[in-house]
């Protein structure tokens, strides 16, 4: 059910880079929203033509979902988690990365032919 998904205009990573930054933001995930990680999804995509400040510098978005509530507290830890994850991997400056937290009912939220409602 939790979700992150980065869409960056940094150019692609070797795959093993990829595949190593996708685990460790499921890890992450899992650890700041107390979920199982078995039901943790990533997603990236690289390349993407994208702006920020009037610029083409590098820059990334992020989106995080998860059903139930974020606290602030949370939402806050993964900010600062998340973007020296992708600074470092990424080389994406943290204040060209946007965040979005997004809380979803279980009935919005489909799986398995079913939902989590």
């Amino acid at each position: 059910m939790p979700l992150i998904k980065v869409q960056t205009s940094a150019p692609q990573p070797e795959k093993t880079a990829v595949e190593g930054l996708l685990k460790v933001l499921s890890a992450k995930l899992a650890q700041h929203l107390g979920k199982p990680e078995s039901y943790v999804m990533t997603a990236f995509e690289p390349n993407l033509a994208m702006t920020f400040a009037g610029t083409t510098d590098p820059v990334c978005y992020i989106e995080i979902k998860s059903i139930g509530s974020m606290t602030p507290a949370q939402t806050k830890a993964m900010s600062q988690d998340f973007c020296q994850q992708i600074s470092e991997t990424l080389g994406v400056s943290a204040n060209r990365i946007y965040i979005e937290f997004n809380d979803a009912k279980g009935a919005m939220w489909g799986w398995n032919s079913s939902t989590f409602g």
